[in-house]
């Protein structure tokens, strides 16, 4: 295993990568990436990005709600991210009388700061190599049970003999498919508070058509403070709790950027699979992802037109709306881009130099010979499964219903397999959940979206994997899905919050049987029963046969190239990106540069519009051109691109300037590179970032919030 490990580190030194490709562990910069990120114009050390001894970037930079990324920006725990990653806490904020995703939100104070309950953000304190603690004992003919059991023992032990403080965690997170692992100390506060949004107008100008689109002109940015006990660490809410002091915040340049300038993205990239074969990346482009569009696209559309109708529906599913439309909006830019880049050429042309290299080593054909002409097959092999897979998921999770459903089968299980104890544990979970769900729900929505997805779940999913009472209630009503759904929602009691309650109030075994009784407890077991007795253990089959082998692929990627520098795939870890702001040639004839102004707010600007109207009081700014100290050249940038390799979770990321300081806050990629999860093209790959002084504009001229300006250091690198 040592040998393992040692080959990572000398392959990663031995070859210069394409710039602007990766994303890094900061805790192998000085080793592996300072002298390409100075040579592209860094002027800060690799020690400033990440010191456990002393305070650096790393400590400004936090995990915001578990998927997103903030970083600190004042002494006093101020913290920036993007609108998108705060709405669901604006959201549940927000009422009919005090609309704060429509209207924003601006504290003049601290003591009108919001609370948002289950909110967190979580810091690293510092990660460290334990591949060979959780390796060991670790062997090739292990099956991957007994690989897992032996690493598992071996994690558990490392959590144990950690140190860290007793309010600190630990995580342990595989690398390379699991041929190295990390550890991440972490800290984890709980008092967090909106300190301010502007409306949903700036925040998501844009909504939906500027979506994963350059050029792009929103404000997508909100304001959260940190609180902490009078000691500085983690606490629940209370009154009593003051604002967290942080070890390292970010200086905002007021200097903007130039085409060519270096800039760092720090975050949580959440997922990428760069190294996979050319039928996984085929699975995914062209068999999965559009059936996973097309239900979506249903639920969308039926969302929307209530939205567009409905103000009090419009605040419950905004949030609901808009996670789903831009998986949507992405999974459709991936393939297009693709197809369009040429992508499958690509690999299959790297698989052919893979090839010839391990066929022309005696020592590695003898290893890894066929391994990757059988990891193809495997990736064929499961495509009809994990197809299936993909509308079940899709059905299970755009149907409120059926997800609600399925929560309260965790009860019936729980009867079942523990009796009465485990029924009370179970139903005291669903009843403290059940006000959440039902404040956000509306179940003549939800009935229009199970009548459009069944429609397409019984077109495109073979009737071997779809159990009998599903079938049964299918051809009861028609086999047609708006008959069908009109029968569930009009039979069901759990469409009713009251009479959830009112079922759930009989004793258990009386409790039990009118739930399994109940017509939407049929079509979800019906449908459960087909997919898990037929599809789902092919899934599991094959998926850990492939994920067996792209563990050995990726260990013979590493041995087959050693001059290629491999970055490992996120994994939602904090790692860094970097690159330079350049603007791009997505297809022919087409050129974009790589700045956008409010002068270009104005021109998308529509009135009534739920996309691109703006408030009154934006057009008044601009036309009096009262922009304070944010302007540049008398325009207000608003956001700009550049090169850096970034994915979902990197939402919210600080992007920062050579000197260290914040110039942007990333928030979205071009729509022609958002197949860089898969396959990363520096030409047509970029993020998207709203420029800071867009931000502080905002906050400033059009909140009034210059109390929360005056928290902040503003500076000028380029004039010193």
């Amino acid at each position: 295993m040592k040998r393992i490990l040692l080959l990572l580190v000398i392959s990663a030194t031995a070859f210069r990568s394409v710039a602007d490709e990766g994303m890094w562990l900061p805790l192998f910069l000085g080793q592996l990436n300072e002298k390409e990120m100075k040579s592209m114009g860094m002027k800060i050390s690799a020690s400033d990005i990440y010191d456990v001894n002393k305070g650096s970037l790393k400590d400004a930079v936090v995990q915001f709600g578990g998927g997103c990324t903030g970083e600190i920006v004042s002494p006093k725990g101020l913290l920036f991210t993007n609108h998108h990653c705060g709405y669901g806490s604006i959201q549940r904020l927000s009422s009919l009388t005090y609309n704060y995703l429509r209207d924003g939100f601006w504290a003049k104070n601290i003591s009108e700061e919001l609370p948002c309950p289950g909110l967190t953000v979580t810091f690293i304190v510092r990660m460290d190599d334990v591949s060979s603690q959780v390796l060991a004992g670790v062997t090739k003919n292990m099956s991957e049970s007994e690989r897992q059991s032996v690493i598992d023992k071996n994690i558990n032990e490392v959590k144990k003999t950690a140190k860290k403080n007793a309010d600190e965690d630990i995580l342990v997170r595989p690398f390379y498919n699991g041929n190295q692992y990390f550890s991440f100390i972490t800290v984890t506060y709980k008092d967090i508070r909106l300190a301010g949004a502007p409306p949903s107008s700036i925040g998501a100008f844009g909504a939906d058509t500027d979506n994963w689109v350059w050029p792009r002109h929103g404000g997508d940015f909100s304001i959260f403070r940190i609180y902490s006990n009078r000691a500085n660490r983690p606490a629940d809410y209370s009154s009593s709790n003051i604002p967290f002091t942080p070890k390292k915040f970010l200086p905002i340049s007021l200097d903007g950027m130039q085409e060519g300038d270096f800039t760092m993205v720090f975050g949580f990239p959440g997922r990428t699979n760069e190294y996979l074969p050319s039928n996984a990346v085929n699975l995914t482009a062209n068999v999965t992802n559009p059936a996973r569009i097309a239900m979506r696209d249903a639920t969308l559309k039926i969302m929307k037109d209530f939205m567009q109708n409905d103000e009090q529906i419009k605040i419950q599913y905004s949030s609901k709306y808009s996670g789903i439309a831009n998986t949507w909006k992405k999974m459709i830019g991936e393939t297009q881009g693709i197809n369009f880049s040429r992508a499958m050429d690509k690999k299959l042309a790297y698989e052919k130099d893979f090839n010839k290299r391990i066929n022309a080593n005696p020592a590695l054909k003898n290893e890894f010979g066929g391994i990757l002409e059988t990891l193809n097959e495997l990736n064929k092999e499961i495509e009809p499964y994990a197809l299936v897979r993909d509308y079940f998921n899709e059905l299970m999770s755009n149907v409120e219903l059926l997800n609600q459903v399925n929560n309260i089968n965790n009860a019936v299980q729980a009867f079942s397999n523990n009796g009465q104890a485990g029924w009370d544990k179970e139903k005291a979970n669903i009843l403290e959940k059940l006000p959440g769900f039902f404040k956000d729900y509306q179940p003549k929505v939800d009935q229009k979206v199970l009548a459009a997805l069944m429609n397409i779940y019984m077109k495109n999913v073979n009737g071997k994997y779809i159990g009998d009472q599903a079938s049964g209630l299918w051809a009861a009503n028609g086999q047609n899905g708006t008959q069908l759904a009109a029968e569930v929602f009009g039979k069901s009691a759990f469409a009713s919050a009251e009479k959830t309650k009112t079922l759930l109030s009989l004793p258990a075994a009386e409790a039990v049987k009118k739930i399994t009784e109940d017509i939407a407890y049929q079509l979800l077991a019906g449908l459960g029963t087909g997919y898990n007795s037929e599809a789902a253990p092919m899934v599991t089959r094959l998926q850990t046969q492939i994920n067996a082998l792209q563990r050995n692929y990726m260990q013979a990627q590493l041995k087959a190239f050693p001059q290629k520098r491999f970055y490992p795939d996120a994994n939602s870890t904090l790692r860094v990106s970097y690159g330079t702001v350049r603007g791009f040639r997505p297809r022919d004839g087409v050129e974009y540069g790589y700045y956008t102004y409010l002068d270009g707010v104005m021109e998308k600007y529509v009135p009534g519009d739920y996309e691109f109207d703006v408030p009154a009081k934006l057009i008044d700014l601009y036309k009096k051109k009262d922009f304070g100290q944010y302007a540049e050249n008398g325009r207000i940038p608003v956001a700009f691109i550049g090169a850096n390799h970034t994915t979902g979770g990197n939402s919210g990321s600080p992007a920062i300037d050579a000197w260290g300081n914040l110039v942007g806050l990333n928030f979205d990629r071009v729509w022609e590179g958002t197949m860089s999860d898969l396959n990363y093209d520096v030409n047509i790959c970029r993020n998207i970032m709203v420029d800071v002084r867009y931000v502080l504009f905002i906050i400033d001229k059009l909140g009034g919030a210059s109390n929360l300006i005056k928290e902040m250091t503003l500076v000028h690198p380029k004039k010193k």
